[in-house]
């Protein structure tokens, strides 16, 4: 404490204005022309080049030196453990984009080798996502409906579905979509539109994704149930399919049911295992091989046949040939296409973010972009759909010992195998129990809403975010929820920029420490100076509302009844000193509204340098009653014959000012004499 108690201070400071400091600083100004600086600026040497080509292409910089001893084994237990958790998710998920399951094979797969090129995070797993695969299946629903594929059947006398036609159009929307997002995030990046992430605070995407996961689930009870609502698309669409599933509760397969129930309590006793066994087992047990079980069961006792269990269907072998996107869906995905950008890349920094701060390396977030905008792109010409980071499978990934990008290349080298010669075995495999492997998966998520009461004792406004974010993301679906819960975050910036938090500050007595004077009981405010703190920048748009003209009349009302007396002849006037870090700030709001006026000063060297000592510590406002004089050296410093402002917009304004100031000054000598 002893350290802490008040020093004496004494500081002098030239008179010295813009001009003058710019020429002792001797400011640097740039005379280069355009057309030289377009030359600079593409000139391009050996380094510069090698620079620019690592930066690019990560891989070239890493894996060249890439140790074999200490990171193959586990990047090889890692990678075959998180491929054969792509295997089921990749075809439930694709049940989320309403495309065949196959092509959630191919999406673990040909993005996941492209990030392993282009990505600069170690640990996290690039692939299906259910919240992206949900507004994939938005998408392909909208334009691609049941109704426009019904056909007569004559021997029934019923209409039908033609589901391969269906099916046909709805990867070739799902491939437009994922290109045109991957299209939006590389050109992101190329821009340097990394810094994006910045307003999807986390508050913001826990809401949203705790919201997605909602309408997963929802859009899962059909294939749990065995009942065949219609899709509803558009606000509240939500709502009207869980009234539908409820109306068609009695209608449910009791099969597929049964199937459901086994599956989701199987899930959940596995993965409480694996939580009870976590620090005793190297590797988790892989609980999604359950799908394993799922098919031999369906397959020896015929539940498609007997009981009516819809079971994933045709899976055939091999991978597509790449097909360039249908060039006429473009104009009609574009908004679903930058929804999906967005969201995608927030997702995917996020926890890659987490995890290099956890193992100190540096994610590039441009960089970061542009590798997903190349996965999706690429993707969406082999008839891929959009992919993210999943957090269930980067935990696994990282749990096992993944220490690089090689476990993800591994992971879709498995992916690869199944696709090219076991995939057909699924062929028998419920639906049933992909939709219980999702909801199963989900279940971390909605353990997010722990973060409304945490956030209640923190920060009430963030809890608002979320909590705003979780009701738009359910009443008017991901796609549009997004947009508005984003609108509605950058509300509550602007209101607390508009109403922050005003202060007056006071000495802690026999230190020179200051403190608020409404929370601590001892703080003295010190005689003739008033020091005041706001907790935002003030701007034009909280300028009006601020309690700082308040505070100033009245600190100066009770300054001049009790001292104007005494000093019948000063010359020293009422002047708001305003510390120059805010100078551009000021010249838009407070001379305008506040009056800043030109003044004189004698003879009062003692008492300013006090002032200096003492209020060159504070910022951003700081108020001198009893000589207020400007406390930065830009502005003016003490003993000065004049001041002028710096400000050249305003010194018509100023004289104006001055020349008023003067006559109310003799006016006032003469009533005091």
């Amino acid at each position: 404490m002893a350290e802490r108690r008040r020093m004496s201070y004494s500081v002098h400071r030239e008179v010295l204005d813009e001009e003058a400091m710019d020429e002792m600083g001797q400011k640097s100004v740039s005379k280069t022309s355009l057309r030289e600086k377009v030359k600079k600026s593409v000139r391009c040497s050996g380094h510069q080049m090698k620079s620019c080509l690592l930066g690019t292409v990560p891989i070239l910089s890493w894996l060249p030196r890439y140790p074999i001893r200490e990171n193959a084994l586990g990047d090889l237990i890692s990678g075959i453990s998180v491929g054969i958790m792509q295997l089921p998710q990749g075809m439930a998920y694709a049940l989320l984009a309403s495309v065949p399951p196959v092509f959630g094979l191919y999406s673990s797969f040909y993005p996941v080798l492209i990030y392993f090129i282009f990505g600069t995070s170690k640990h996290i797993s690039v692939g299906t996502y259910a919240v992206m695969s949900v507004m994939i299946g938005g998408v392909t629903e909208r334009l691609a409906p049941d109704s426009k594929f019904m056909t007569w059947d004559n021997v029934t006398n019923t209409s039908i579905i033609d589901t391969v036609a269906r099916d046909d159009e709805r990867v070739r929307v799902a491939a437009a979509v994922t290109f045109v997002s991957g299209l939006f995030q590389i050109l992101l990046g190329l821009v340097q539109f990394g810094f994006v992430v910045t307003y999807l605070s986390e508050p913001l995407v826990r809401g949203y994704t705790t919201g997605a996961a909602i309408h997963v689930i929802v859009s899962q009870l059909k294939y749990t149930f065995g009942v065949n609502p219609v899709r509803h698309n558009g606000p509240l669409s939500l709502i009207y399919t869980v009234l539908e599933i409820c109306y068609l509760l009695p209608q449910s397969n009791i099969g597929t049911l049964v199937t459901s129930v086994i599956t989701i309590l199987g899930l959940i006793a596995a993965k409480e295992l694996n939580a009870f066994l976590g620090k005793k087992i190297p590797v988790p047990i892989p609980v999604e091989l359950i799908i394993v079980i799922a098919t031999v069961i369906s397959w020896q006792f015929y539940l498609q046949q007997e009981y009516g269990v819809d079971v994933v269907g045709v899976i055939p072998s091999g991978l597509q040939p790449p097909v360039f996107p249908d060039t006429s869906v473009f104009g009609q995905v574009i908004g679903d296409g930058f929804a999906l950008s967005v969201v995608g890349y927030g997702i995917a920094i996020s926890l890659g973010r987490i995890f290099a701060l956890k193992y100190g390396y540096k994610v590039d977030s441009n960089q970061e972009l542009v590798a997903l905008g190349l996965s999706n792109s690429i993707g969406g010409i082999f008839q891929c759909f959009t992919v993210s980071c999943s957090m269930s499978r980067t935990m696994v990934q990282e749990s096992a010992g993944g220490k690089t990008q090689v476990a993800g290349a591994l992971s879709a080298v498995v992916i690869l195998f199944i696709t090219l010669w076991i995939g057909s075995l699924f062929e028998d495999l419920p639906k049933a129990v992909l939709a219980a492997i999702i909801h199963v998966n989900l279940h971390s998520m909605m353990k997010q809403f722990l973060d409304i009461p945490a956030l209640w004792k923190t920060n009430r406004v963030d809890m608002l975010v979320w909590v705003a974010t979780f009701i738009l993301t359910l009443l008017l679906n991901p796609d549009i929820g997004l947009a508005a819960s984003i609108g509605f975050s950058l509300l509550t910036v602007i209101f607390r920029t508009q109403l922050p938090k005003y202060s007056i500050l006071g000495q802690v007595p026999e230190t020179d420490i200051y403190k608020p004077l409404d929370e601590y009981h001892q703080v003295r405010q010190v005689p003739g100076i008033l020091i005041f703190r706001s907790s935002a920048t003030l701007y034009f748009a909280n300028a009006e509302i601020s309690d700082l003209h308040e505070y100033t009349e009245t600190a100066h009302h009770s300054y001049t009844h009790t001292e104007k007396k005494k000093q019948p002849n000063t010359s020293c006037r009422r002047f708001r000193a305003i510390n120059s870090s805010f100078k551009n700030m000021i010249s838009d709001t407070l001379i305008a509204n506040q009056t800043c006026h030109q003044f004189t000063h004698h003879n009062c060297d003692r008492h300013c340098s006090q002032c200096h000592s003492l209020l060159s510590f504070f910022s951003p406002l700081s108020f001198c009653l009893k000589h207020p004089i400007p406390l930065a050296p830009t502005l003016s410093s003490c003993p000065s014959s004049s001041v002028t402002p710096l400000w050249g917009q305003w010194e018509d304004r100023q004289r104006e000012v001055g020349n008023r100031m003067t006559k109310d000054a003799e006016r006032e000598g003469t009533d005091t004499e």
